[in-house]
């Protein structure tokens, strides 16, 4: 006789990246477990394979490929989470006004948004006849191994370029080699170069604000978490 098979449940949620409505399910046992090994094993490359495969199954395909942007992967795998272990996450956090007393915060998952600067935009003027057209990282890109905290950033800004406009000129990035990509950001000004950068300060991403108060100091204090790691780490 053939066992039973089992039902799971299937909810909704809000893809950041387009504002589309798709549905998610809980993770499995099996799903939980691959994704457990994979921390135990403790490469990035293992974790991010893993958090990448869990969110694709649970979201029917619609997040999780390699190209999607990073706050998309960190929501929707929030999102799942909660569904699937417990919409509460227990912290243990730091006062900053003193830097050593810690306390415990129970942190409601389902209060945690993309937040996004309403000025925000991924067109950069760099000058009255070029502009960049840019993407939002991905896993991949967030992965960097460069040492230099200088070279790190450069080399994610120069990954994240998709099209560079010469007045009605438009260059796509998988047609311009390494070389070129590197003697164009060499020719910008520090002031051209701050443009890009503010691309990626006001892009949306995974934040929440905690506001706490110091037990030992009284001290009320705000608190920022941002990425899955501050979550969840």
């Amino acid at each position: 006789m053939a066992l039973p098979k089992m039902t799971t449940p299937k909810y909704s949620m809000i893809k950041p990246s387009t504002q589309k409505e798709i549905e998610y399910r809980p993770f499995l046992v099996g799903e939980e477990k691959i994704l457990l090994l994979a921390g135990e094993d403790g490469r990035e490359s293992e974790i991010q394979k893993a958090v990448l495969n869990l969110v694709n199954a649970c979201t029917f395909g619609e997040v999780g490929s390699l190209t999607d942007p990073l706050f998309d992967i960190e929501y929707a795998f929030l999102k799942i989470r909660g569904k699937s272990v417990s919409e509460t996450v227990e912290l243990k956090l730091t006062c900053p006004d003193d830097e050593k007393t810690q306390i415990d915060y129970k942190l409601d998952t389902e209060e945690v948004q993309i937040t996004m600067d309403d000025k925000h935009t991924n067109i950069v003027k760099l000058s009255d006849d070029i502009t960049l057209v840019m993407r939002y990282p991905t896993f991949k890109d967030a992965n960097v191994t460069e040492e230099s905290t200088v070279m790190r950033l450069l080399e994610l800004v120069k990954s994240c370029v998709h099209e560079i406009h010469f007045g009605d000129e438009i260059y796509n990035i998988v047609d311009i080699t390494e070389q070129e990509l590197d003697d164009f950001f060499d020719s910008m000004t520090q002031e051209q170069f701050t443009n890009v950068q503010e691309f990626f300060t006001t892009m949306p991403r995974l934040r929440h604000v905690i506001k706490i108060k110091n037990p030992k100091t009284k001290v009320k204090s705000e608190i920022t978490l941002e990425g899955l790691q501050d979550f969840f780490g």
